[in-house]
């Protein structure tokens, strides 16, 4: 009887303290506030968000402003409430072909040039494979063309393809090379859907002189750019344009209360960009304002910063708004490769990303069963009423297109906590990369159910008493083990 009257106890205490911290958060919370700056970030003036445009600007000194407002600190080796983020804008070539063997190819047709300079004239050309350090090795490029595959093998969704050739440009450069051409056979991307969307001004981190680099990528769906016809290349590349641009990841931190804890934190993201301005719709609407994509996301994020700052929980909290995950997931790729806080004491990243939702009795966690701290997110959005649910559209690969993704291969545990749907159906579609994407279509009680289970989510993380680790047998693992010392 004793037993049972401390367990009853127990649970008494345990739900009483669930209660008040839901409670404590719905006191505080100021859904009003939120929704002013949903609207604002959401609103025409922004011109969708776009990190080439000027009025990127307003998006992220609005942010800044209201983290330094909330009591958030700058962290240390940041500018300000910044990470600064050298973007390099590269217009398509005024005209470029390509001969390579029996081939011919034309920039926009078959061919896309991505990066560098002009350049024309006959060309040795030397095979490396996919572009790895040991590909490279031993070879002579001094004044030649290196040719390889795509991304890497098990490393071919459309961020990893990005992101490699950017390593492969360096690489490249380093070993004396005048250009860099990857065979583009990717069988998870269509080569027309690659050529409409890189066809056209691209936004890539600035890597220096590697930039300089032209980088070129052509079609080889079936596999048949290869063997000894490569022996030289003939390339005409005219009317290449570069400029550099400033970019603004937005971050802060703040402090933990518990003596050991507080050494490691709880990451939490939401990109701010979007897609900018495009083609009109049917209504001669031509600015894509991303509502769902995701300004909700940095609203959340912010109101998060806003609770913590007040009320910190025992681990630190670090709070990171990304620019230009529509460009590649290129902010947070550029935090992850330069970390201001030590990899090793990021302990979890609960990013937030959104294509829409079809249903509000639930928020979909892009991940969810992969870590040992899933069921604190479902405990946190029950108290809200609604409920957790894994992906339900594995196909779409969401997990690989958001910037949880960029942590997750470093070895943090990384899920997304994104608004609630069923499939990416015409509900979806209706919003997603569309013009339509307003604040005046979004469900703002949901919005407000959305932010708040966010906030508690976080808290019990940040305050739970074991480490986040990814479930045994997850690919991220390993990684994890050699990130953490395990």
């Amino acid at each position: 009887m004793q037993k049972s009257l401390l367990t009853l106890s127990f649970l008494i205490a345990s739900s009483s303290l669930v209660w008040a911290q839901k409670q404590d958060i719905e006191k505080k919370f100021d859904g009003k506030e939120a929704i002013s700056h949903f609207t604002y970030l959401a609103s025409d003036e922004l011109k969708g968000r776009d990190p080439a445009r000027p009025e990127m600007k307003l998006a992220y000194t609005f942010i800044a402003d209201q983290l330094k407002k909330s009591g958030a600190k700058p962290l240390p080796g940041a500018d300000g409430y910044y990470q600064n983020v050298p973007f390099r804008l590269s217009t398509p070539p005024k005209s470029g072909t390509l001969k390579i063997g029996a081939a011919d190819y034309t920039q926009g047709k078959n061919m896309l040039v991505l990066d560098g300079k002009s350049l024309s004239g006959n060309f040795e050309v030397v095979e490396v494979g996919f572009g790895m350090a040991e590909d490279f090795a031993g070879k002579d490029l001094k004044g030649k063309i290196a040719i390889a595959n795509v991304g890497a093998p098990n490393r071919l969704t459309p961020s990893d393809l990005f992101s490699l050739g950017g390593e492969k440009t360096k690489r490249a450069k380093e070993a004396g090379a005048v250009a860099l051409i990857e065979r583009f056979n990717a069988p998870s991307v269509p080569w027309q859907l690659a050529a409409n969307f890189l066809n056209r001004s691209q936004l890539t981190i600035d890597q220096g002189s590697a930039s300089d680099l032209t980088y070129v990528w052509v079609e080889d769906q079936k596999n048949q750019l290869r063997g000894d016809a490569l022996t030289t290349a003939n390339l005409a590349i005219t009317g290449k344009e570069n400029r550099s641009v400033d970019g603004k990841n937005v971050v802060a931190w703040i402090e933990g209360t518990d003596p050991k804890l507080k050494n490691e934190y709880i990451l939490l993201s939401a990109h701010y960009d979007h897609v900018g301005v495009g083609t009109p719709d049917a209504q001669g609407d031509s600015i894509y304002n991303g509502a769902r994509d995701n300004a909700v996301g940095t609203v959340a994020v912010m109101n998060a910063a806003k609770y913590f700052a007040k009320n910190p929980p025992k681990r630190s909290i670090l709070i990171a708004l990304w620019t230009a995950e529509e460009k590649g997931l290129l902010g947070s790729a550029y935090f992850a490769n330069n970390p201001l806080i030590p990899l090793n004491q990021i302990i979890y990243n609960l990013n937030i990303d959104n294509g829409g939702y079809n249903d509000t009795s639930r928020i979909t966690v892009i991940g969810l069963g992969r870590t040992s701290a899933d069921f604190l997110i479902e405990e946190a959005v029950s108290e809200f009423g609604v409920k957790a649910m894994a992906d339900p559209s594995p196909e779409q690969g969401l997990y690989d297109r958001s910037d949880n993704v960029n942590f997750a291969r470093k070895g943090i545990p990384a899920p997304t906590f994104s608004l609630g749907f069923t499939a990416f159906d015409d509900e979806i579609n209706k919003y997603y990369h569309k013009a339509g994407d307003h604040v005046s279509s979004f469900d703002l009680n949901y919005a407000q159910t959305y932010w708040k289970s966010y906030i508690l989510s976080a808290q019990k993380i940040a305050n739970w008493d074991q480490k986040p680790v990814w479930k045994e047998g997850d690919k991220y693992e390993s990684v994890s083990k050699q990130l953490y010392g395990k």
